[in-house]
């Protein structure tokens, strides 16, 4: 098989039919598809040889990039396949080969309704000020959840939105606000640099793809700090998790300092996890840890009291001035179970503790 448009589009066709949501791409294998957490072999006669991966980077990468292909020992990108969807790949090398790992990312923008989230992300994201993080593992929805947000803002405020993205995935349409997205690397030189350009371009709303290093947060602080929203990523499994790596970035004598900014400008974390749902389309489900601060969430971030503490704040509702309902994982795995939407094995492999799940069983509703 040899790679062309016409090949890529067919495969990405199969992907899609079969909900895949990445496409594997290896020298000397035949491609595979991650289907509802595991990778599925593709039907085919023949595996991939070096020219068929060559073929495929000429028609997905760059023109400067392809120049220097044999140089290039891993890269991100975008493609559009037209009027199917846009790719987010990563070309990279190992042991002496080539591969190429396709994100599938869909052209439709679905809303929060449409992802079934809750109702306490849409007041999330018409909050005026403050640093909001989407945390998740890799492949967690936290990219689908951003755009649904950014979605929400753009149909009920008129707004300046401005997201630094490496790459852009999804087009946002201007609707109510206007809203300019730059792509690290093509609109500005990196996500350091264009946030610190966001801050003199008037913007009501800033849209970070990830929070990597300690100036890239401490920056996004400064700029939650001085009256704007600002939403980001991190590869986190919760807000305890999340709080612990933000703070593990700075050197000891930073860190008192950084639980107070923190403290002041942390408004939410979303933190995420993708389970398998019985009904579901797709075969998954979202299941999200919902964290708004409170007084007794911002003692525990400065260091007043035990982090731990945090969770049962949650689990309690939150006591938060807006009145945004809180919810843990536990909280929203059980939901999810009492809805039919996932299995008991499911739920209890996903929970945090399965005694709390199930005494939760054995209260009658």
């Amino acid at each position: 098989m040899s790679f062309d448009l016409k090949h890529l589009r067919a495969l990405i066709e199969v992907a899609m039919q079969n909900n895949a949501s990445d496409v594997h791409i290896r020298e000397g294998e035949t491609p595979a598809l991650r289907i509802r957490g595991g990778l599925v072999p593709v039907k085919s006669n023949k595996d991939l040889t070096t020219e068929d991966i060559l073929n495929l980077c000429k028609v997905i990468l760059k023109t400067e990039d392809f120049d220097r292909i044999d140089e290039i020992t891993d890269l991100d990108g975008v493609f559009e396949i037209e009027g199917l969807c846009r790719l987010r790949y990563n070309f990279y090398r190992y042991n002496g080969k080539a591969a190429i790992i396709i994100r599938i990312v869909n052209m439709k923008i679905y809303s929060i309704d449409e992802l079934n989230l809750s109702s306490s992300v849409k007041s999330i994201a018409l909050r005026k000020r403050g640093l909001v993080l989407v945390t998740g593992a890799t492949g967690s929805g936290k990219s689908t959840t951003l755009a649904a947000m950014i979605d929400y803002i753009n149909s009920k405020e008129s707004k300046h939105i401005v997201t630094i993205e490496d790459p852009i995935e999804f087009i946002h349409p201007q609707k109510n606000s206007r809203i300019s997205q730059r792509e690290v690397g093509t609109d500005t030189d990196s996500y350091q640099t264009g946030l610190k350009a966001a801050l003199r371009q008037d913007p009501d709303v800033i849209l970070l793809g990830e929070l990597r290093d300690a100036e890239s947060i401490s920056t996004a602080l400064k700029a939650s700090e001085t009256g704007h929203l600002v939403l980001a990523t991190l590869h986190t499994t919760d807000v305890i998790a999340t709080i612990g790596r933000i703070l593990s970035m700075f050197s000891p004598d930073e860190q008192d300092d950084v639980r107070k900014r923190l403290a002041d400008s942390l408004f939410a974390t979303i933190s995420q996890r993708m389970l398998k749902s019985k009904k579901s389309k797709t075969g998954i489900i979202i299941a999200q840890e919902i964290m708004v601060t409170s007084p007794g969430i911002k003692e525990c971030i400065r260091g007043e009291e035990a982090l731990e503490r945090i969770y049962n704040i949650i689990e309690k509702g939150g006591t938060n001035d807006l009145g945004i309902k809180c919810q843990s994982f536990d909280q929203h795995v059980y939901k999810l179970f009492k809805k039919d939407l996932i299995t008991e094995s499911e739920a209890k492999k996903s929970v945090r503790s399965q005694n709390d799940f199930l005494q939760k069983q054995l209260i009658v509703d």
